[in-house]
């Protein structure tokens, strides 16, 4: 029979660690008590102002609200990590995005400039740096295929091309290259590739196609490629590498082509008639000299992440990251701003008010085992560069991160929950570890009763947010990720996104239970283990 001193005694050490244990919990309920929509719309309303312009990523104001959590962390008492220039500590960890983008594009003649993206636009990339003068002429169809060539009675060695978009077609609606009524690779989107490749190689310095295209569908063509050919212009995290070979061509309507030429759209057509009913290429004499001009410029953005250190007590070497991005889209091309109150303004504050409530806790001796680092990144509308960067540059070694719990969007309702607004979207809380999807559960039940929607942490869902935002940088190097998120609304990158729609009352139990676990992540004894590889 056990001796009634050591059972006493394990009594004792049972209902002192129960004791303890709870203590820990109203220690944490207490200082989640401190979140409050209040304080979030305090700040909100500075992050998501005017003033700030969207906070587009290296702007000035984006730059401002780096320096506004900057403030607030240093007036909590967390440290600084990254490195400056001169050595000295800063809550700024710096990089640079580098871009290549449009510049001056334009064709000049007959003493007219015609514009890029409102009278052309231009397929694939070209840098012409100086504006130079080319020979013009017309070539048919531009296509070579079997007994059937453009180019058999032309020589183009030096001079520019404008050729007729598609292929030729019988007066009885056959393709005449096929012989049937299916389109060869000489007709279709990319076609224009084909047709470039080969004037090329018959030695044409510059390629023009003529659109079949007109009125407000040539427009919306227009306005479809310019956003396309905005990737010629998308930032990157590493010097950008061109290489344009001239497989490029730009496209005008038959009526700009025709003034090119110095002949008429009726002339232009005839052409284009003849060889649709002789079914062979049949030669006119358009031609003009044309001049151009397509400029490439480099630019570097410079931005930072913030990121401020709460040193833990006795597992201070491992730590927890809570993050969010900093940055919006900033102002649209028709000068309205994009203030970013829910994207990521949102997130951006909840940041401000868990440092503030870990602050409290540990200035009153309550500080967490393990630390904790804030970090507020940029570059997230334009590719998750922030969070590359970090995880490619971390402040703390990853494998001593134990998991990034990331807030991006959580002041809003979706149009699936509009009758139900206690909700939060939760993705990738299972993906890595079984224990960090535990303890948020347990978090949500024991403080916070709201209803934990799963909908987007389905590796079908169509949408792919788990890819989506900055969590995932954290999640490929293997650290466990909780993305928080309350889905996409119809102000969604628009200027209606602002302060006065944002539900802060649902926000702040968000906040808190964001808060709960990671009170619980950095004080329990083991630390969670990655034992979960799912999609």
């Amino acid at each position: 029979m056990m001796n009634k001193n050591i059972l006493a005694g394990l009594l004792l050490s049972i209902n002192t660690l129960a004791f303890a244990q709870e203590r820990l919990q109203d220690d944490a309920a207490k200082y989640a008590a401190g979140i409050t929509p209040a304080d979030l719309k305090k700040h909100l309303v500075i992050i998501a102002s005017d003033s700030l312009e969207g906070r587009d990523t290296g702007s000035p104001g984006q730059k401002k609200a780096a320096e506004y959590v900057s403030k607030y962390y240093k007036q909590y008492g967390l440290q600084p990590i990254a490195t400056d220039a001169d050595g000295s500590k800063s809550y700024l960890q710096k990089y640079k995005l580098y871009k290549r983008s449009w510049g001056e594009v334009y064709v000049k003649s007959h003493g007219k400039k015609y514009e890029f993206n409102k009278d052309f636009y231009l397929n694939g990339l070209l840098d012409v740096p100086e504006e130079i003068s080319t020979d013009l002429v017309s070539v048919g169809y531009g296509i070579e295929d079997g007994s059937y060539s453009d180019y058999a009675s032309i020589n183009v060695k030096g001079q520019s091309v404008i050729i007729f978009d598609g292929e030729p077609k019988a007066p009885g609606g056959k393709y005449l290259l096929s012989g049937n009524s299916e389109k060869t690779k000489w007709s279709g989107p990319v076609s224009w590739q084909v047709k470039a490749k080969l004037a090329r190689e018959k030695g044409a310095k510059y390629v023009f196609i003529i659109t079949d295209k007109t009125g407000e569908d040539l427009d919306k063509e227009i306005r479809q490629r310019a956003v396309m050919a905005r990737r010629f212009s998308a930032p990157t995290l590493k010097p950008v590498q061109e290489n344009p070979l001239g497989t490029a061509a730009f496209v005008f309507s038959a009526k700009r082509a025709a003034e090119m030429l110095g002949t008429s759209v009726a002339e232009l057509m005839k052409l284009k008639s003849e060889i649709d009913k002789s079914g062979k290429p049949v030669l006119e004499n358009f031609a003009n000299t044309v001049s151009l001009k397509v400029g490439r410029v480099s630019e570097t953005i410079d931005t930072e992440n913030v990121a401020a250190f709460m040193e833990g007590t006795d597992k201070k070497d491992e730590v927890l990251v809570i993050s969010a991005h900093l940055d919006h889209i900033g102002i649209s091309e028709n000068g309205e701003i994009n203030n970013g109150a829910d994207d990521d303004g949102s997130g951006t504050v909840s940041l401000l008010e868990l440092a503030e409530a870990f602050s409290k806790a540990k200035a009153e001796g309550k500080g967490p085992r393990r630390s904790i680092l804030f970090l507020n990144v940029t570059g997230e509308e334009k590719g998750l560069f922030g969070s590359e960067y970090y995880a490619e540059n971390p402040l703390l070694p990853l494998k001593n991160t134990i998991a990034d719990l990331n807030i991006d969007m959580i002041g809003r309702v979706d149009e699936a929950h509009k009758n139900d607004p206690r909700y939060v979207y939760l993705i990738g809380s299972d993906k890595l570890s079984s224990k960090l999807h535990e303890i948020s559960e347990e978090a949500n039940k024991k403080y916070v009763n709201l209803k934990l929607d799963y909908t987007f942490n389905d590796p079908k869902d169509p949408n792919r947010f788990y890819y989506r935002s900055d969590h995932y940088n954290f999640a490929k190097t293997g650290v466990p990720v909780i993305f928080y998120f309350t889905g996409v609304h119809e102000d969604y990158h628009r200027p209606g996104d602002d302060v006065e729609k944002i539900l802060f009352d649902k926000q702040s139990e968000i906040v808190k239970l964001v808060f709960h676990t990671a009170w619980e992540l950095v004080n329990r004894d083991e630390r969670i283990v990655v034992d979960s590889h799912k999609e």
